[in-house]
């Protein structure tokens, strides 16, 4: 059990807690959320140890193994997979008593040892550790790279293995999405749901939270207030909490309004294309959800350019890619594609395959292998990607930075729109080199959104951003008339704003005629076919070595038993997986009836409200258990092929 009890904390003049109070039990996961520099970090800290309560007490019950991912890695030349094993300190020891062990010649010892690592899981520990790291992103050929050959992104994805991997009965993760793909993202969720111990998580994606946690603990002015249920039912209690507020109607009910406009709008003109319809019901969604937000700090909109072009950009037949020393590497061939006023447009795609450069290649910022880009007259970019983060001038001002784009606006102009972006007061004649990573992505934003484009590329604009801040952009994203296309691992956002999906992948780019759920179909069948591919060839680089008829044939024997042991499994597994398929159909339909916002008001409807929760409820119940038998069903497929492999 973790408890804190009427603790307070103060770093330096800002006071993050007072009298607050948490109680966690075993098995609890709890997302942990709260504006940027509200104290989620130093919570972190106070279980850790390595904070001091000012006055109160964290109570953790005694014997309980701890496992936080760290926010630095350091550049080592050893191999990843030996890294993310270096993660289980008891095993790594008792390895090296064992060699001391057989160095010595004591075979008693030796023996016992061997047990030892038998009961710590450690003659799989490899298999194990290989099966984190390729589920986080890399391939069979990276594991035995030293993590000193990737860049920083790639070493959290390690390190974030490493943690994983340790033995833990308590899980700290604190933010670790920031530096994965939609792909890495899906495997990590599935993970975190089967996880058996108690875990806390620190993020900024609703959709991350609403899977994987059961509880949420939110920072509100000092204090922690728990709530049962995942992101979604902790948005509605505190939207129910908020309208009964009477200060805040008028507020709520403008920002609704707000929403309910770009509904109309969008409505009016949605395709039957499943991402369209998708993208319609999460609108319908955020007339609700942003009663949740109405004291969010920010507040803003992307205007779109006065003028436009039909088509805005076209690429004809282009081969896009890098040029280097040793020649062209092409990453995407024959793409051919149009843009046309008020697209909007998500890409999908395995890590790796192209998005990025593909819109990298739509800014001019990267020069076309072959082929043509030809803008239209009136084109106008906003591009956001983390290297403008990264372009800030850490000496100027939020204020100077919009007053150098435009010098001709006054100083009220400038003050309002940075207000939109959380940069209130003083706040816009702070230095930007000391701003968190969340502040200067925020500024990178507004001045993305001051130029007033009519195509807008956005590459992970999310990262670093808190929730109040990724549900302004989402709103601001959904209003915008003009263009987008949006690569991002932030599911919520992508339902919010696209309303057709292109797939990056295979050196293609091609529409993709579905929504997120079909793409993690997709995903899922491409990963089993790549498998499939790795046995085969396994299968015909042990005949091209000459290996003997007999062993030819036993080896045939042996894939053929294999064969007849996985079909009950993948029965099973695709029986259930028909099953959750009409179970997440059915809640599809209770939760389109609980987006109805009368249903909340309307007197009348009250049994019917109580119904359909209670009937939510259900559903979600037999969902989590049928997606718990189809993890199983697939650990135990993965297991037996691992150990057919092994």
């Amino acid at each position: 059990m973790i408890a804190l009890r009427q603790v307070a904390l103060q770093r330096g003049t800002q006071t993050l807690l007072e009298n607050a109070e948490l109680t966690l039990h075993a098995g609890h996961k709890a997302g942990i959320v709260g504006p940027n520099g509200a104290g989620k970090s130093s919570l972190f800290q106070l279980l850790l140890g390595e904070l001091a309560p000012d006055k109160g007490e964290v109570e953790m019950s005694g014997g309980q193994r701890i496992a936080h991912m760290e926010q630095e890695v350091a550049a080592l030349d050893r191999a990843i997979v030996d890294y993310v094993l270096d993660g289980d300190r008891e095993l790594r020891a008792t390895e090296r008593a064992l060699q001391e062990a057989q160095a010595g010649g004591d075979a008693h010892r030796e023996a016992e040892l061997h047990g030892h690592i038998e009961a710590l899981d450690g003659y799989s520990a490899r298999a194990r550790a290989s099966q984190l790291l390729v589920g986080l992103g890399f391939v069979q050929g990276d594991l035995e790279r030293p993590l000193s050959d990737f860049s920083g992104g790639w070493r959290m994805r390690v390190n974030l293995a490493r943690t994983l991997f340790m033995p833990s009965d308590i899980l700290l993760l604190d933010e670790p999405t920031n530096h994965l793909d939609l792909d890495a993202l899906l495997w990590l969720e599935q993970w975190l749901i089967r996880y058996p111990g108690t875990l806390l998580l620190i993020s900024h994606d609703r959709d991350f939270l609403d899977a994987v946690c059961d509880y949420i603990v939110h920072f509100d002015q000092g204090r922690l207030v728990t709530y049962r249920g995942n992101y979604t039912a902790f948005e509605r209690s505190r939207a129910e909490k908020l309208a009964q507020q009477q200060a805040e109607a008028a507020k709520q009910q403008a920002r609704r309004e707000e929403i309910e406009r770009f509904v109309a709008r969008f409505r009016a003109k949605a395709t039957k294309a499943r991402q369209a319809q998708s993208r319609l019901k999460m609108l319908e969604r955020m007339e609700t959800i942003a009663v949740a937000h109405v004291d969010s700090p920010f507040h803003f909109t992307f205007p779109a350019a006065d003028k436009t072009s039909n088509p805005l950009l076209v690429l004809d037949e282009a081969c896009l890619g890098y040029r280097g020393e040793e020649g062209d590497h092409a990453q995407l061939d024959h793409v051919k594609l149009t843009l046309l006023p008020g697209q909007r447009i998500g890409l999908l795609g395995p890590n790796g395959a192209g998005k990025s450069t593909l819109i990298k290649s739509l800014t001019g910022g990267l020069p076309l292998l072959a082929g043509k880009r030809v803008p239209g007259e009136n084109l106008a970019i906003g591009y956001f990607a983390q290297h403008q983060v990264e372009g800030l001038d850490l000496s100027a001002t939020p204020f100077l930075h919009v007053q150098r784009l435009s010098p001709t606006a006054s100083d009220q102009e400038i003050r309002n729109f940075l207000g939109g972006f959380g940069f209130h007061g003083d706040d816009a004649f702070g230095e930007v080199g000391c701003f968190s990573g969340g502040e200067k992505a925020r500024l990178a934003l507004a001045l993305v959104a001051w130029q007033k484009p009519n195509l807008l590329l956005l590459d992970e604009p999310t990262n670093h951003l808190d929730l109040e801040m990724r549900e302004a952009l989402t709103e601001a994203l959904a209003g915008f008339e003009g263009t987008v296309i949006v690569v991002s691992h932030d599911r919520h956002l992508l339902r919010a704003t696209v309303d057709e999906f292109w797939r990056v992948a295979d050196h293609r780019v091609a529409p993709f005629d579905g929504d997120l759920d079909d793409y993690r179909v997709w995903l899922k069948a491409r990963l089993e076919g790549e498998r499939r591919e790795a046995r085969q060839d396994k299968a015909e680089r042990q005949e091209s070595t000459g290996m003997p008829r007999e062993d030819r044939k036993a080896a045939r024997r042996a894939a053929a038993e294999l064969r007849e042991k996985l079909r009950p499994l993948k029965r099973e597994r695709d029986r259930v997986e028909a099953e959750m398929t009409k179970v997440e159909a059915a809640l599809e339909e209770v939760e389109t009836c609980l987006g109805d916002a009368d249903l909340y008001t309307e007197e009348s409807r009250k049994d019917e409200l109580t119904e359909t929760l209670a009937r939510q409820g259900e559903l979600k119940s037999r969902l989590d258990a049928l997606e718990q038998q189809w993890l199983d069903a697939e650990e135990a497929l993965e297991a037996a092929e691992l150990r057919s492999e092994l």
